[in-house]
Parts: structure tokens; sequence; C-alpha cells
């Protein structure tokens, strides 16, 4: 493990958060490979190894249509999210996949100013490098509690 994996994967995860918490949604989809998973889970089902998922997503272009339901279908109070993200701990690092957990908290703040904490977890994720830095293949959000709002629109 180099300390330059490390670093690219903060970078990456800064600007993924920053992306969400900015409203930049049309911007998500590119931090992902064309081939990928995306899922949202709990640490129950994903601890006993089960693939049901609150969201999931199996391709970027997945991914850009549910970017594309919030904007156009989907009816749902508009909300914003604060992601505070701890470091990432790299797991395995082959020189081309890096296999990384890095725990998250969000906070949901409404339109009116109410703001809660919304989601607890880690992301599971794994990450190839490419020309332009890394890029996830794999992302497992894996929520600490089973219980989820009904307002899990937005990508956390």
């Amino acid at each position: 493990m180099t300390q330059d994996i490390h670093q690219l994967i903060a970078r990456a995860q800064a600007e993924y958060a920053r992306c969400i918490d900015d409203g930049d949604l049309d911007q998500w989809p590119g931090f992902f490979t064309a081939s990928c998973v995306y899922r949202v889970t709990t640490a129950e089902n994903y601890r006993r190894g089960f693939e049901i998922s609150m969201i999931y997503a199996a391709s970027r272009g997945m991914l850009v249509d549910r970017i594309a339901s919030l904007r156009d279908a989907n009816i749902y109070e508009r909300h914003g999210y604060r992601h505070l993200l701890g470091q990432p701990s790299v797991i395995s690092d082959d020189g081309t996949e890096t296999r990384s957990e890095t725990s998250f908290m969000v906070a949901r703040i409404m339109r009116d100013g109410t703001t809660d904490l919304f989601a607890t977890g880690r992301y599971c994720d794994l990450y190839v490098r490419t020309e332009a830095g890394v890029r996830l293949r794999e992302r497992i959000v894996v929520c600490d509690s089973s219980r989820v709002d009904t307002l899990l629109a937005l990508p956390l």
C-alpha cells in the first residue's frame, strides 16, 4: 500500500461528498466506471451476505437514470445533505484495484431549515485506477440502522 492511493481515495471521497452536498447530482455518476455497482443496504443485510438493497444500480447508465428521475419524475420533499467522512482505510491494493472502507455521517437539511442526522455507516468500495485518478467500480453503502426514512431519494 502506498500513501499515494490513500491520498487519491481521500480526494475522490471529498469530491464525491461535495458533489452531492452542493446538489451537483448530474456529476455524481462520473465518480463511477461504466460497469459498476452502487447499493445501499443495512449493516444486518451486509453482515449476513444478503444482496437485498434499498437502492441498487448495476451500471453508470442506471445511475444517470436515477438522477434523471429525481429531476423529472419522482415526487419528494426537496432537501440537501451534508456529509462528514472519516479517513479511508485501505483494505487491499494490487496496483490496479483498491478495496477501502470509509465511515460516514450524513445530515439531512430540509427546505424549512430543519436538520437531522439522516444516516451513519460506511462505504465499502472497490476503486480502479484510471488516467484521471480513481473511479468507483463498486460502492456498497452500509447503513448502521435498519430504520430508513422514506426520503432516501438522493444518493448517499
